[in-house]
């Protein structure tokens, strides 16, 4: 039991980058929680985070183990879920918050939806910061990291970007072979619909930001039009490579540049804290963690 709680410990600790913040999710100290990862660190004969004084980082091994663990709790809340069904199968009102850009989440949740019949779904689409105690959700998918000690949060998956474009417009205007050949491109933009402002293109050339003036051909507040416009040959776009998989894979879509784009964002899923998690709330959560990044398909790339 020490053995697990010290890996619970690390595992929440790896995820805020916190012994404060990890605490408050356990409902522990802040000591208690260091001591626990010193300990497992003791057993294991390495160390698992860089320590300063503002903030704890994985070391290669700490990131290393984080995985082994992670897949091992994912074992072990498939198991519990597999008992909980036998007890009580997960049923009722689903309220699920989902950023926008979720539509592309969909299949992820059409599966969900195959497998639990007896959850109805309520699906709300919106950027904003929402209070999901406050406003009734029982869960919620957001990138970005989440403060609110009240809410429980899981990783659900990292992912990156890639600028594409049809072969089509690439055979008639070329393909670009550096960041500045941007310049004479037609450019899709994505404005985030929070801030007003235009997302921009992580673009890097030894570890630092390269900036250049795009052109702005387009702007839109979802990722859908941005997709259909590079398909149709209007232009580049820079959208996540979850949007696009499918794309890539069927060869609609090709991307380039590749070797300039380093920047990697996460999902999140968040739940109310409760000593219980109800049967629908935990088959969400572990279907998604399961599913929505599962055995992505080969990308196909030029540039």
């Amino acid at each position: 039991m020490d053995r697990m709680a010290g890996i619970s410990a690390f595992l929440q600790a790896a995820e805020t980058r916190s012994f404060v913040a990890a605490g408050r999710q356990l409902g522990v100290s802040a000591s208690a929680i260091g001591k626990a990862v010193a300990r497992l660190e003791e057993r294991l004969g390495v160390r698992l985070f860089h320590r300063s004084t503002r903030s704890i980082t994985l070391t290669p091994e700490g990131s290393l183990f984080r995985d082994r663990c992670r897949k091992i709790v994912c074992e072990i809340e498939a198991a519990e879920l597999e008992l909980s069904q036998t007890r009580e199968a997960p049923r009722g009102k689903l309220r699920v918050s989902l950023p926008l850009i979720g539509m592309l989440m969909m299949p992820a949740v059409m599966a969900f939806m195959r497998a639990y019949p007896e959850i109805e779904l309520d699906l709300d689409f919106t950027d904003r910061l929402v209070d999901v105690i406050d406003e009734g959700f029982d869960a919620v998918i957001r990138t970005g990291e989440a403060q609110d000690s009240r809410l429980m949060t899981r990783r659900l998956g990292t992912f990156s970007h890639r600028i594409v474009a049809s072969p089509d417009y690439l055979a008639a205007r070329g393909t670009p072979l550096n960041p500045e050949d941007l310049a004479q491109h037609a450019c899709h933009h994505h404005r985030f619909p929070s801030t007003g402002k235009l997302e921009r293109w992580p673009l890097r050339r030894d570890g630092g930001e390269i900036v250049i003036d795009l052109p702005v051909t387009s702007v839109a507040s979802t990722l859908e039009p941005q997709i259909f416009l590079a398909e149709e040959g209007f232009g580049l776009a820079c959208l996540p490579l979850f949007a696009v998989r499918r794309q890539l894979e069927r060869g609609t879509l090709v991307s380039v540049l590749d070797a300039y784009i380093a920047d990697v964002g996460a999902f999140h899923i968040l739940w109310p804290a409760s000593r219980h998690t109800s049967p629908k709330i935990a088959a969400f959560v572990a279907f998604m963690a399961k599913t929505l990044f599962a055995d992505p398909p080969p990308v196909s790339r030029r540039g």
